[in-house]
């Protein structure tokens, strides 16, 4: 049997703990209880109509057929003899409501059928809503960040509530320095808010992109806000290194120092909101040699050869220097690579070629 009391539990349960309107959801279960008539018991071109009435407990399932002579095909046509023939007040070609309530819902299987049916697409129809009211919420958000808690930590993602939403940190976005605790709140960058074609509603939400960096120091720096420095160019290896180089128009102005702040105060708040992730901040010059030590700091280079046409820096150094210019594993010469938009290669003033990979810090 078809337990509506069940479902309509169920329904008001829903509604309140996922705030959708009760009609829609019954919307859902009605449809979900035609899909399965039709698979069950008709076909797929038959007109089926279910009506559930919660107030009186009552659920209308009724089948429209086409009056003929001669049936050809049951599932949408009825014999005219059926319906009461001269006496019934139809004629051939009318359509006739067929009302099937009490003998599908007295059937077990068609029951226990339907109330899975119903289940798997209100859970589905659940996703699919959800997706919308997060993709209308953030949707003048894109390019932005916000501060989330953390509702729920599980081994590939992290679940923040929004306004009693909950919106998902996927792996692929997370920064591995992280420490992700329930109750927490961080600051993530809206990377996508779009509608994808095959999966729908979409909010892409990041704490590795580089622009999580940028928009941290925008609202740190009212510099940045009113225009008199701007950043120029920015690298970030998300959990390691992040790179900046800033300028202003006004000479009396430290671009760096604005971004670093009063005793450090701006910076050293935006690396803790990063987990200890370090941060360069360097002022911009138009001596391009000169510009090329300043984002190889902490190591120092001897000469620099600019090679425009193949998009290369060749940089020399010291031995002794070698490993703080290409920082542990390379990153800190493939960040300052990024930061530049060229290839480095390094060499040693003996004219060795140093490997970032054997040659760098451990």
């Amino acid at each position: 049997m078809f337990d509506l009391s069940k479902i309509e539990a169920a329904v008001n349960a829903i509604s309140a703990e996922k705030k959708i309107a009760k009609e829609k959801l019954v919307e859902i279960i009605e449809h979900a209880i035609k899909t399965a008539y039709k698979k069950d018991y008709a076909s797929k071109e038959s007109n089926v109509n279910v009506h559930l009435d919660m107030s009186t407990g009552t659920v209308e399932i009724s089948i429209e057929k086409t009056i003929v002579e001669e049936v050809t095909d049951p599932n949408i046509e009825v014999s005219y003899d059926d319906v009461g023939g001269a006496d019934s007040g139809f004629a051939l070609g009318d359509t006739v409501e067929i009302d099937v309530s009490d003998e599908i819902l007295g059937s077990e299987g068609f029951g226990r059928i339907a109330s899975q049916a119903a289940k798997q697409v209100i859970v589905q129809k659940i996703q699919e809503t959800e997706k919308e009211k997060l993709y209308h919420l953030f949707k003048d958000k894109e390019d932005t960040i916000v501060n989330l808690r953390v509702e729920l930590v599980e081994k590939n993602r992290v679940v923040f509530d929004y306004n009693g939403n909950q919106v998902v940190l996927p792996k692929s976005e997370q920064n591995s320095k992280d420490k992700y605790t329930p109750g927490q709140r961080m600051y993530l960058y809206v990377r996508k808010v779009e509608i994808d074609p095959e999966l729908g509603p979409r909010v892409v939400l990041s704490r590795k992109d580089k622009e999580l960096v940028v928009k941290l120091f925008e609202m740190n720096t009212p510099e940045l806000e009113e225009g008199t420095v701007e950043i120029v160019s920015i690298a970030r290896m998300a959990g390691v290194k992040t790179k900046i180089i800033v300028a202003s128009d006004d000479e009396d102005v430290d671009p760096a120092g604005c971004l670093i702040g009063p005793k450090g105060m701006r910076v050293r708040g935006i690396v803790d909101e990063l987990f200890g992730e370090k941060i360069d901040i360097i002022n911009y010059t138009t001596d391009q040699k000169e510009m090329v030590r300043r984002a190889l700091i902490p190591g120092t280079v001897e000469e620099i050869e600019i090679d425009e046409e193949n998009n290369i820096i060749r940089a020399t150094v010291k031995d002794e220097e070698k490993a703080k210019v290409l920082g542990r594993g390379g990153t800190n010469i493939n960040i300052a690579g990024d930061l530049l938009g060229y290839r480095i290669s390094l060499s040693t003033i003996e004219g060795k070629e140093v490997d970032p990979k054997t040659d760098s810090e451990v």
